[in-house]
């Protein structure tokens, strides 16, 4: 089964663009296992972005997993150990997974997520 993880960004989309997540993952690789890295939790608690709440709860809907990284190193970490895909729009974390060839999925065209 296809494995998906999910960074901060990603978890914001549904609130931000109005995007249905689960179901736009389902469209691009049928049913997977969707996770979340434990340092991401953190980061949405401390965000002042008016939906972080929000997206905590959504967050903990996923499989959390703790890491040794933090941050986007903490999403390349579970990545790479689960040989999963990454959904971000984060252009600096697109570039890192890109360097390790580690399959990547965007928000595109402001309206849906397609492969990089």
């Amino acid at each position: 089964m296809q494995k998906v993880v999910l960074d901060t960004n990603a978890l914001l989309l549904p609130f931000e663009r109005s995007v249905n997540l689960d179901s736009q993952i389902k469209s691009l690789l049928g049913n997977c296992e969707v996770y979340v890295p434990l340092p991401i939790l953190g980061e949405l608690k401390r965000s002042k972005n008016k939906f972080a709440s929000a997206a905590l709860k959504l967050a903990l809907n996923y499989n959390v997993e703790k890491t040794e990284e933090a941050g986007d190193y903490a999403v390349i970490e579970l990545a790479s150990r689960l040989g999963a895909y990454v959904v971000t729009n984060d252009a600096y974390l697109i570039k890192k997974l890109r360097e390790k060839n580690i399959p990547v999925i965007r928000f595109k065209s402001n309206s849906h997520l397609d492969f990089d």
